[in-house]
């Protein structure tokens, strides 16, 4: 971006006051942040500025803009059949769905990936940091291009401000599959119901495939299969909890009467729970915390994989039933 002997213009951007000389464009701005424009979204004055247009968009004085790409918020060894699963038309083998948050680095996050298996990770959508542009992303240590991203809108708490997410989210990266999660208060982390079933409806007409994160109640469940839900995740626990899955009944109902895939989202401590959820009949699990915090997030992301792969053989096998009274397992006849 070349220096302008005539005026300057003042922007706003992610919060912070920057000038730019006149005429200069919106990649021009991108590029003298240190950026590339095929890593980030801009939003310019609420409006998202396409990438493709964005050598042709020029700044004016005052204009606000938000630049954002993916935070923390390859090729995985065949299953050992063809149980595979399938969400808005793409089928993966790992029923085990990662998120990308509080992770001592980039680096462990992405070890944790690969010891899990997962082929969905969760990415927030954050603000570009513009005074160090040059800082880590996500990106380079999880390759989008191996490993499916789901944005997610972690932390809104109206539904607009979520459709607001995912719309910068799609143009960042083209991603139509998101996670869609509107949050009713901070201190228990439940979904306002009210306001994700309008953003729902909102993100489905745009042609969005959401999945979505909500309470475990089998009446909600279908109504956001209703409202163009492509997945339904209810909830075992608050989020961070690690209680495990609070209403194994509530959970089996929403897997009885759903019609798109059903994943326990929230609450998993340890591998037992993740076991509980697949033998309920759970399409898959998300989780975060139960990894990113355990001592040996490693060996805790393995033992996820197989907890997860243990409780869908358990599944498919078929339980027991379950008896008031002891059954023997040897015979009694022609005891000494």
């Amino acid at each position: 971006m070349t220096t302008s002997a005539t005026t300057s213009l003042a922007l706003t951007v992610n919060g912070e006051l920057r000038r730019a000389p006149a005429g200069a464009t919106v990649a021009d701005l991108v590029r003298e942040l240190g950026l590339d424009t095929a890593k980030v979204a801009v939003e310019r004055n609420g409006e998202i500025a396409p990438r493709s247009t964005l050598g042709g968009v020029l700044l004016t004085d005052g204009d606000v803009l938000e630049i954002v790409h993916f935070v923390g918020g390859g090729d995985h060894p065949l299953a050992l059949d063809d149980d595979t699963w399938t969400v808005a038309g793409q089928t993966f083998r790992s029923r085990l769905i990662v998120g990308t948050g509080k992770y001592k680095d980039f680096a462990q996050n992405a070890a944790a990936v690969a010891a899990s298996g997962a082929e969905i990770v969760t990415v927030a959508v954050r603000r570009v940091n513009v005074s160090d542009p040059k800082a880590p992303m996500l990106t380079d240590f999880i390759d989008p291009r191996k490993v499916t991203y789901l944005p997610n809108t972690a932390g809104c708490f109206t539904a607009d401000e979520a459709i607001r997410t995912l719309r910068l989210a799609r143009e960042a990266g083209g991603w139509e599959l998101v996670k869609l999660e509107v949050l009713g208060e901070a201190r228990t982390l439940y979904p306002d119901m009210r306001e994700t079933l309008k953003a729902t409806e909102v993100l489905a007409h745009e042609g969005f495939k959401p999945m979505v994160y909500c309470v475990d109640d089998p009446i909600a469940a279908k109504q956001l299969e209703a409202a163009g839900a492509v997945a339904v995740m209810p909830l075992g626990a608050p989020i961070g909890s690690g209680l495990g899955i609070q209403n194994r009944v509530t959970i089996r109902l929403i897997v009885e009467g759903a019609s798109v895939p059903v994943l326990v989202d929230a609450g998993v401590g340890t591998a037992s729970d993740a076991a509980v959820a697949m033998e309920l009949g759970c399409d898959g699990v998300l989780m975060n915390t139960a990894i990113a915090e355990a001592k040996d997030p490693i060996r805790m992301a393995r033992a996820m994989k197989l907890a997860v792969e243990a409780g869908r053989e358990a599944y498919r096998s078929g339980r027991m039933g379950t008896r008031k009274y002891a059954d023997p397992s040897s015979p009694l006849a022609g005891l000494i």
